[in-house]
């Protein structure tokens, strides 16, 4: 038995995708596993606690790494966002629509607020890049704050962004069009220190998926439409460094 978490939006396509992803690990793993999904919805921060302290509540999650947690848990090192956790594009109030145009570099960016999740590791990335963030306890708020202009953008991954934006069109939200934002990243499953044999099936079950082609083909399946319209080459590129990617990322 494998149990991963219970996430809050259930519908969320990429969070279908990474399921598909972990199915097919399990099967090309050699094992007879089956998942089971936790009894509870649990942010990342008690997720990551449960899956440390081995409590038996879960067996496997699926976060952004960065040095911390890869001291804590045992990293999956194959990204299964193939980078694209680290190409961000912003939410905006749809009053300040083109409040972007002007911004080319990362000190213009650092006139505006950004909102992110306390226990995202996103958020120590904006800030040592002298990035002005606004940490929030929930990820619903800040959809609400941004709607109420209490944030000046919320950036999400390439793979989030439209769907995130579809999901909340009772608020007064838009996608920028201006400028990306790209820091190096990986999003990798994680298990216990408790585990080790389940992080070498999933790994053995990746390497295969990738030697066959099957994972290739589940990512374009998936992912690929969730860019669709954001013309990602016509857009201000703002680099930034990530002081907490773990060496052997």
């Amino acid at each position: 038995m494998v149990i991963y978490p219970r996430h809050q939006a259930q519908n969320d396509p990429q969070l279908q995708y990474v399921l598909e992803v972990l199915r097919l690990a399990l099967s090309r793993s050699g094992k007879p596993y089956e998942l089971k999904q936790s009894s509870s919805v649990m942010v990342q921060s008690r997720a990551i606690a449960e899956l440390a302290a081995a409590t038996g509540t879960l067996d496997v999650i699926w976060v952004m790494t960065n040095q911390e947690r890869e001291k804590q848990l045992l990293p999956v090192r194959i990204p299964i966002d193939r980078g694209l956790i680290g190409w961000r594009v912003a939410l905006l109030n749809a009053q300040r629509a083109t409040v972007f145009g002007a911004v080319k570099d990362l000190p213009a960016l650092a006139q505006y607020s950004a909102g992110q999740m306390h226990d995202w590791p996103d958020t120590a990335v904006l800030k040592a890049n002298g990035l002005n963030v606004v940490a929030s306890p929930t990820y619903e708020g800040l959809f609400k704050q941004l709607g109420s202009n209490r944030i000046d953008y919320f950036p999400r991954s390439v793979m989030e962004v439209r769907n995130e934006w579809q999901s909340h069109k009772d608020l007064p939200l838009v996608i920028d069009d201006a400028i990306v934002i790209r820091y190096p990243a990986a999003f990798y499953f994680f298990v216990s220190k408790n585990r080790p044999e389940l992080g070498a099936d999933l790994q053995r079950g990746l390497e295969a998926a990738l030697a066959d082609g099957s994972f290739l083909r589940l990512f374009k399946h998936h992912i690929l439409p969730l860019m669709d319209g954001l013309d990602l080459r016509k857009r201000i590129v703002i680099s930034l460094r990530n002081p907490d990617l773990p060496a052997a990322t």
